[in-house]
């Protein structure tokens, strides 16, 4: 116990050294560290070691990228097939995807075409190359959204990380996204933010972004009467956006509680055999 006290406490003020000098290099005009603001941390359905997705709330997601979203950030890697996990039917994703054109061919004489999607599409970029998805964006390509959700992961620190193990967290990335779409702001008074850039202190690259705020109450109409605010819209494509990232993860969860719930079994019978034999020796 002792050895490992005295392994823990050098690294826990190594920590606490760390902060403060980036706390004070930012006062001092240096470089800050960022995100300015911590995640805001929601409870999500989907959190926890039992935790499952919300359908209901996957279709409203689903709704805002595709009326507010799509126009600018694709998504590569998710095909339309998939969204049938969320409850649609087969017409109803066959309806959805023939909204979409995609390119495909060649034809019979060597030329490439544009045609309706099919389930078995996915969704497309809005762009034909990242250069002009940059041109049309001041500079910055929006990024795709398949994976975002695990690509955002902001670092909780010590010894938080440590618990986050134990209880399956993987909610980072949907609370840095519901973060930054909620967490517009006019900048503090003396700071300065470059021109076409919009000041959010959530947002992990540096103080302001591109993107101008995506959001705003009643842009989006709910079938099923939940509230049309910024708040809700943000919730419901952060959690969206959690599925495409991991569709497969109520299962994944299922997968691992049996899998310890077979070590734990497992190992007690060992004990019990390895007991009994050398109950038998004497």
């Amino acid at each position: 116990m002792k050895k490992l006290l005295a392994s823990i406490v050098p690294f826990a003020m190594a920590l606490a050294i760390g902060a403060g000098s980036a706390s004070a290099a930012e006062e001092e005009g240096g470089t800050p560290h960022y995100p300015i603001n911590k995640p805001r941390e929601l409870d999500w359905s989907f959190s926890g070691v039992f935790g499952t997705y919300d359908k209901a709330q996957l279709q409203r997601g689903l709704k805002v990228y595709v009326e507010l979203c799509s126009a600018c950030h694709s998504m590569n890697l998710v095909s339309f097939r998939t969204l049938e996990d969320l409850g649609y039917t087969e017409d109803q994703v066959k309806s959805l995807a023939a909204n979409y054109e995609v390119e495909d061919g060649p034809d019979g004489d060597g030329e490439m075409f544009t045609r309706a999607a099919v389930p078995t599409d996915h969704f497309p970029s809005p762009f034909p190359n990242p250069e002009a998805a940059a041109a049309a964006n001041n500079g910055a390509a929006p990024p795709d959204f398949s994976l975002l959700a695990k690509a955002r992961y902001v670092e909780r620190g010590f010894p938080q990380f440590i618990f986050d193990i134990f209880t399956a967290y993987n909610e980072s990335g949907p609370n840095y996204i519901y973060s930054l779409l909620t967490g517009y702001q006019e900048p503090p008074e003396g700071k300065e933010v470059p021109e076409g850039t919009y000041y959010n202190p959530y947002f992990l690259s540096g103080p302001s972004l591109a993107m101008a705020p995506p959001l705003f109450d009643e842009m989006v109409t709910y079938d099923d009467g939940s509230a049309e605010t910024v708040d809700q819209y943000a919730r419901d494509v952060s959690a969206f956006l959690m599925w495409a990232a991991e569709p497969h993860m109520e299962e994944r969860k299922q997968t691992g509680f049996m899998v310890i719930l077979f070590l734990l079994i497992f190992s007690s019978l060992l004990y019990l055999t390895k007991k009994s034999i050398f109950a038998n020796k004497d």
